[in-house]
């Protein structure tokens, strides 16, 4: 599993469609980022409380803490994770990256198969990354919880 001190693997993403695909590597370069990844957008615990905690939170931590961007990471299509971010107020604060394949995912070794949910999806987690580097890592240690990884314990270790 990725950890701290490691650098962050470089992998397309993509938002809103999949003609705009993001690579992990130059959204970090020079930049300190919050990522957080999701089980599933429109999910009840994902839609409740973790990505409303990060778009209610995110001038605070871009201004207290000095983080340029956010990003929510689920192993989605890029239309449904665009449709949840509009459905949530998400534009201008946390951007909504699609992992379809979960290339992202398995990189970081944060994977989880849930069935329900159609298979191998994301853990529950949140990483602060500086300049392409983790400085920080909570994952939630039966990977669907909402505890460590939650907007309000950014910058707490």
């Amino acid at each position: 599993m990725v950890k701290v001190g490691d650098s962050l693997p470089a992998v397309d993403l993509f938002e809103d469609s999949p003609a705009n695909k993001i690579n992990t590597g130059d959204l970090v370069n020079g930049k300190k980022v919050i990522i957080f990844g999701v089980p599933g957008a429109f999910t009840p615990g994902c839609s409740k409380t973790h990505l409303p905690g990060y778009v209610s939170s995110a001038d605070e931590l871009k201004s207290k803490q000095g983080v340029d961007e956010i990003v929510c990471v689920s192993v989605n299509d890029p239309f449904v994770m665009s449709a949840w971010g509009k459905e949530h107020g998400a534009s201008g604060k946390v951007r909504l990256l699609a992992d379809p394949a979960g290339g992202f995912t398995k990189a970081l070794d944060v994977t989880i198969d849930l069935p329900p949910l159609g298979g191998v999806r994301s853990k529950r987690y949140s990483l602060v990354v500086e300049n392409g580097k983790v400085t920080e890592l909570n994952v939630e240690p039966d990977g669907t919880g909402l505890s460590c990884s939650l907007a309000n314990n950014i910058g707490k270790k």
